[in-house]
């Protein structure tokens, strides 16, 4: 896999708006998804896409570890870093 064209950030490079969101998602999963990662170079974007990732992940009736799982095999498919 090659190194990604945008480069994600980590917690310490964030801006300081950024900080609690990444925090959050420490707290419950234990790391912060490279997609959010890369996404925090615009905090504005994150905190939308972070907001439609909730409602994917939370509405329906397809389970959200089955979610995760599309998603995680989607991007292995594409050659991504999940």
């Amino acid at each position: 896999m090659s190194d990604p064209r945008i480069k994600p950030l980590t917690p310490a490079e964030v801006a300081p708006e950024v900080r609690p969101i990444f925090e959050t998602y420490l707290r419950e999963r234990g790391n912060v998804p490279n997609m959010f990662r890369t996404v925090a170079l615009r905090p504005n974007h994150l905190r939308t896409m972070i907001a439609h990732f909730r409602t994917v992940m939370n509405e329906g009736t397809v389970p959200p570890l089955l979610k995760e799982l599309l998603w995680v095999r989607i991007s292995h498919l594409n050659q991504c870093r999940y």
